[in-house]
């Protein structure tokens, strides 16, 4: 049996057994769990295999990449300098990024960018990993791009885009790359283990992603006669080229694997944050309430940030969602959902997310991609977190 590290107050011993359940089961390999109340730390564990090729353990300080996770963190950063009066989220984005405004875009409000109306889902032409990793092929091509869709008449998910166009814009601002102003301004003072564009000297604490090679041709091959819908339309999204869905999932070709040292050092503000369990949860915990004295976000600004702005079903997910200003915000089917949730999950199962009404802030991240298989391991963790605290209301 694996050995698990960590602790849990008293009353949250559920979780441990939960987490242990989890890892004991076939779909985890290793894993990080870290959950914040009202301010305080009451679960933090890990477990399991960082990297199966050499056996070595996941630790105390094992980061883990999150892919998409990445955006909720992306998005505070632009709250903040809003915050601060340095960023009009209403002003047109050509006001800070001059070359934006080309076909067309020059009234485009930074918001659209946050809640992924500008309609720049995809580029022209896909960019290479090489030139992912330069940033300025990419938002070069970002500014030069004419829009898929009439700006801020419909929503789509801006799968990788999304990162290059608001991390653009914060340097635009500050100066400073997005990954710099995020070790300095937020992680530094609260002492989160959380990179976007990872120091070199940390590298050798990140977890192995375990997945099976992407296959995009995998989808062609699926009856969608045999289907219901509406999965049948979404998989009939994934089997067209000219499809939107599948260009916004392809706009660097061949695909980024995270893997790479090269991707990891680099600031790819949609994809390819890296942390510990615990660095999300705190990070979330000091989003709605001081933590160490330490808090990101006034309420007034993080009220504004979750507002639900736009919701219905999303042009490239052909799915339903609710979009706040950046930050994703859970459909009614979700298992982290409430009222007033938000966050963001990621690619094959972490999770980052905080409840403010509830004072709960959770964080998981894992090494084990899951795809096309019912994915509960997040959701058994919080389940066991919420009848923790019923039990403690009694």
């Amino acid at each position: 049996m694996l050995e698990i590290g960590g602790d849990t107050a008293p009353g949250f011993e559920g979780v441990r057994e939960a987490f242990a359940a989890n890892l004991a089961g076939d779909q985890e390999v290793g894993a990080a769990v870290s959950v914040y109340l009202h301010g305080r730390k009451v679960v933090d564990l890990w477990g399991g295999i960082a990297d199966p090729e050499n056996g070595r353990r996941w630790e105390r300080d094992t980061l883990q990449v999150v892919f998409s996770t990445t955006k909720g963190v992306t998005a505070t950063c632009a709250h903040l300098l809003a915050q601060r009066g340095e960023l009009d989220l209403d002003a047109p984005v050509a006001e800070y990024w001059p070359e934006f405004a080309a076909n067309g875009k020059d009234r485009i409000p930074v918001r659209w960018l946050l809640t992924h109306q500008a309609g720049l889902p995809v580029i022209d032409r896909p960019i290479t990993p090489a030139q992912a990793i330069a940033w300025d092929p990419m938002v070069t091509a970002l500014a030069a791009q004419r829009p898929f869709w009439e700006p801020g008449t419909e929503h789509g998910y801006h799968a990788h885009t999304y990162g290059w166009l608001v991390g653009e814009v914060v340097r635009r601002v500050t100066g400073r790359s997005i990954g710099t102003f995020l070790a300095e301004e937020i992680a530094a003072p609260l002492g989160l283990d959380l990179w976007i564009g990872l120091p070199e000297t940390e590298q050798h604490r990140v977890s192995q992603i375990i997945t099976a090679p992407i296959d995009l041709d995998a989808p062609a091959g699926v009856d969608l006669d045999a289907l219901p819908e509406p999965m049948r339309e979404v998989m009939a999204a994934y089997t067209d080229p000219t499809s939107l869905t599948l260009r916004a999932m392809t706009v660097v070709m061949p695909p980024l694997n995270h893997n790479d040292p090269a991707e990891q050092y680099a600031e790819m503000p949609s994809t390819n944050g890296i942390c510990t369990a615990r660095a999300l949860a705190r990070f979330y915990a000091a989003l709605i309430g001081e933590v160490d004295g330490h808090r990101i976000l006034s309420s007034d600004t993080l009220a504004a940030a979750t507002t639900e702005r736009t919701r219905g079903i999303d042009r490239i997910l052909r799915t339903p969602v609710r979009i706040g200003t950046g930050f994703g915000l859970p459909t009614p089917d979700m298992f982290w959902y409430s009222p007033t949730a938000f966050g963001f999950p990621g690619y094959g199962g972490s999770l980052g997310f905080a409840d403010p009404a509830t004072g709960l802030a959770f964080g998981y991240v894992m090494n084990h991609i899951q795809e096309g298989v019912p994915d509960r391991r997040a959701a058994t963790l919080l389940d066991a977190v919420q009848s923790a605290i019923k039990a403690q209301a009694r």
